[in-house]
């Protein structure tokens, strides 16, 4: 595999392109501004230069290149394969309620025995993460699926994901790779810890919470957050819910996707059982910065060494707004450990998708996501 990355901001490209990567069977991976138009220019560049490749991105709350964070920028990587194919599958998702559909077709679309993994880049807002997730599942249990969900900044009004190189909102996209020489890594971390009391979820529907011990949720959630609630759902990023859901032996993340005062009902981007037990989090910079670092160890238990190798990263917003002018430390404690032939790229989402430790593919939030693709 051969393998290169470039950034693009104020319309200029850091490098020149190495036109000899481009055939049927490269892939490029974008990770860009929300604003299309802050990057049109750059992607076209991109476009008219790779047009045999085979072209994926998504709108982002920060985009990643290297070790560092931009906001306005196109990130991209381009990795041109020589003994494994690749495809890509598109659908539309109209609303949430047809995740779990949408999932489950794209995965039969991409199937077939030589199937190795999957990633896929989803709409940030109409869409159930937990769902799409479990749509994969129901297909194939045995397949690497990670990747992760659009952004945009801190505004949750807007997002996009390329299909057939043109950005549009309310569609999943996907690129299954094939063949006993491709390989794929992944790995997570979170650094969150709890406070408070642990609460039930008394009344909830897939994504949309509505009470907490019997009191409605978004009542509850303006406790705790104070005068920061003013700026829900942002600020709710900032203090995550984390599930022990019955069946499963890991607790899980979600992040707040949007309010209703209306029907005082919080929305998050996977689900929330009824009669799971909740409880807040919350987390300092060293912590979640640790957390990256226990993310990019458990990449050592892959043999990636020695190779040329790409790391997508994906993380969360709520991590982005945390950290601040610091949010670069959880890059660099991943960085410190791959080698220095590892192209590392990545954006902030509205949440991760990764395997749980049993390989079961399912939607982390708050969470940094790493993925490792290699061929030998």
């Amino acid at each position: 595999m051969q393998t290169q990355s470039y950034f693009y901001e104020e319309n200029n490209w850091n490098a020149p392109f190495d036109e000899s990567l481009d055939s049927e069977n490269t892939l490029i991976i974008c990770f860009g501004s929300t604003r299309f138009e802050d990057i049109k220019d750059g992607f076209e560049n991109l476009i008219s230069t790779y047009k045999k490749s085979k072209i994926i991105g998504c709108s982002t709350a920060g985009e990643i290149y290297d070790d560092l964070v931009y906001e306005s920028s196109l990130s991209v990587v381009i990795m041109k394969f020589e003994k494994s194919i690749i495809k890509i599958c598109s659908e539309k998702c109209i609303n949430s309620e047809n995740s779990f559909e949408v999932g489950e077709k794209i995965c039969n679309n991409l199937f077939n025995e030589e199937l190795k993994s999957i990633f896929v880049l989803s709409d940030g807002l109409n869409i159930n993460g937990s769902q799409l997730t479990k749509g994969f599942n129901k297909v194939s249990k045995n397949t690497i699926i990670t990747g992760g969900l659009a952004g945009d900044g801190a505004d949750f009004k807007k997002t996009w994901v390329l299909v057939d190189n043109k950005p549009v909102s309310n569609y999943i996209t996907a690129v299954g790779l094939y063949g006993d020489n491709i390989h794929t890594a992944y790995a997570n971390g979170g650094g969150w810890k709890k406070f408070g009391i642990d609460r039930m979820v008394t009344e909830a529907k897939n994504n949309i919470l509505y009470k907490l011990d019997y009191e409605p949720a978004l009542q509850v959630y303006k406790k705790y957050l104070g005068d920061k609630s003013e700026n829900l759902p942002a600020s709710g990023l900032l203090y995550p819910l984390m599930i022990k859901e019955e069946g499963y032996k890991e607790s899980k993340v979600r992040t707040i996707l949007g309010i209703n005062k209306q029907e005082q009902s919080i929305t998050f981007a996977g689900d929330i059982p009824n009669g799971s037990e909740v409880m807040f989090m919350k987390a300092t910079f060293d912590e979640l910065a640790q957390g990256a670092k226990e993310a990019g160890d458990k990449l050592q238990r892959f043999d990636y060494k020695n190779k040329n190798a790409t790391c997508i990263v994906v993380s969360c917003i709520g991590r982005k707004l945390i950290m601040g002018q610091k949010i670069e430390e959880e890059l660099e404690a991943i960085k410190d450990i791959l080698d220095n032939k590892i192209n590392l790229i990545g954006y902030y989402s509205y949440g991760e998708i990764s395997p749980l430790n049993d390989g079961t593919c399912d939607l982390h939030n708050q969470t940094v996501t790493l993925t490792l693709f290699w061929e030998t």
